[in-house]
């Protein structure tokens, strides 16, 4: 990090903090906790579903390799691939919005896509993960 140089010490130490304390908030936005994505799976349920789906719990998991999400109904457990971390939060919202509807609808019918698309950017986020996917394996990915 680069600081004027006529910084008092204590100026350097606040600024520092400061700047530290941003990377955190940051980082915490791209990467979040088993906790923020319950919340945020809250959030969007509320937002798009009139709060009709309620997850039990939203988790990051390491061994869907080839799924972005998936969720077990009878539970009420959404699972999301730890590969979408780091992406853009709009697309890990589209993920889970995915999978909170299959809450709802077990499905992949008509029904299941319209309460889909209740997400405002469901199209660019589909397109986006199927550009990942095609960049590093080829082919596309399901949720």
């Amino acid at each position: 990090m680069l600081l004027p140089a006529g910084l008092s010490t204590t100026d350097e130490e606040q600024w520092v903090r400061r700047m530290l304390d941003r990377l955190a908030a940051k980082e915490q936005r791209r990467r979040p906790s088993d906790d923020d994505l319950l919340e945020r799976a809250t959030e969007l349920s509320a937002r798009y579903l009139d709060g009709k789906a309620m997850p039990a719990s939203v988790r990051w998991v390491e061994n869907q390799l080839h799924r972005w999400g998936s969720c077990t109904p009878d539970h009420g457990t959404i699972r999301l691939s730890a590969r979408l971390r780091g992406m853009p939060a709009w697309v890990v919202d589209y993920v889970i919005m995915h999978e909170l509807v299959h809450l709802l609808v077990p499905s992949h019918g008509p029904r299941f896509w319209a309460l889909v698309e209740r997400y405002p950017r469901a199209e660019r986020a589909r397109g986006f993960l199927e550009g990942f996917s095609m960049a590093a394996n080829g082919a596309p990915e399901e949720c």
